[in-house]
């Protein structure tokens, strides 16, 4: 038996993306777009926070004096500024 347990980012991405094809059909009761609107809300708090965690332990590997030394990432950020 095979086990295929997918981790919690991928599984909240899925169903994000599930709860965006629902609401573009735009056939939904109000009640019931609202509530998928607050839960992809939560979902995508949920994805963002799990990518900030991996972003911060991002390394990049370069290889100096013959040794690979870990080095931190810095993410770049496209046309925004801080």
């Amino acid at each position: 038996m095979e086990w295929r347990i997918l981790p919690k980012f991928e599984e909240c991405l899925q169903r994000l993306e599930r709860i965006v094809d629902e609401l573009e059909k735009g056939d939904l009761p109000l009640e019931k777009a609202l509530g998928l609107f607050e839960e992809g809300i939560a979902l995508s708090a949920s994805c963002r926070k799990e990518l900030e965690t991996a972003e911060g332990k991002v390394e990049i590997l370069l290889k100096q004096n013959g040794k690979l030394q870990p080095e931190p990432f810095e993410a770049r950020e496209s046309g925004s500024k801080k």
